[in-house]
């Protein structure tokens, strides 16, 4: 639904943004009443795909759907990087299979869009995937860094990194595109203990974990080698 046309055609000419104010003010009216009646209630502020994340009504909702532009990887990829610049709660989902794209469209709140009536589905995948992102999820509450540049081109890396100072602990999340050449990535992280030690290990394999310096892994950087094209990691580290 595109309310503008609806509101634009009740004003006059020299009345233009009224009637979308008295909108907008009839709604955060009644989500405070419902807020102050009932404390605990989660209200989900998606509306048309992303359309109500400003600052008043991210106040008092969060959007389970962050935009209806969903299910394609590189389009959700840059949601991914950029919407926690500016706040830390969001979601979407898939109904996609594969790893790549199902974890293009992994992030802090995640709805599983498949049909559960699908026998065909390769389920013990699916659970896979789940399961691991209900173990790094928490890390998307830390500090956010980009790792790379942003980029819509299918040519390139794309990825991030979340660190729990508090806790030690952190994820890189990295995305090697369709059409990259590279398989190999080196990436400074930030924010860790240049004194410390770190051991790291990607989600697929987490008993191969791999000891850092601090100091190694802020300056020469994380070394990831991704061979498939495309490809998408998740490495977990922790504070030793």
């Amino acid at each position: 639904m595109d309310p503008l046309p609806h509101w634009q055609s009740n004003d006059t000419e020299d009345r233009q943004g009224i009637t979308e104010i008295r909108h907008v003010e009839g709604y955060l009216a009644y989500w405070d009443e419902l807020i102050r009646r009932h404390p605990n209630m989660l209200i989900d502020s998606c509306a048309s795909g992303g359309r109500r994340n400003d600052l008043e009504t991210l106040r008092r909702a969060v959007p389970l759907l962050r935009s209806d532009y969903i299910m394609e990887p590189t389009g959700n990829q840059c949601h991914g990087y950029v919407l926690p610049l500016w706040f830390p709660f969001f979601g979407t989902g898939t109904s996609k299979t594969d790893a790549y794209e199902i974890r293009s469209t992994l992030c802090p709140h995640f709805t599983a869009c498949w049909d559960h009536r699908e026998d065909a589905l390769d389920w013990g995948n699916i659970k896979r995937l789940v399961d691991q992102w209900k173990a790094f999820a928490p890390n998307y509450y830390g500090d956010y860094y980009p790792l790379t540049p942003y980029s819509l081109k299918n040519t390139d890396w794309l990825g991030w990194q979340f660190h729990r100072p508090e806790a030690g602990k952190g994820m890189v999340q990295m995305f090697r595109r369709p059409d990259s050449p590279y398989s190999e990535a080196q990436l400074p992280l930030f924010a860790l203990d240049p004194d410390a030690e770190y051991e790291v290990a990607s989600v697929d394999e987490p008993e191969r974990k791999t000891r850092y310096s601090g100091k190694a892994l802020l300056e020469k950087g994380l070394t990831l080698s991704l061979d498939e094209k495309p490809s998408a990691a998740v490495y977990m580290y922790e504070k030793i």
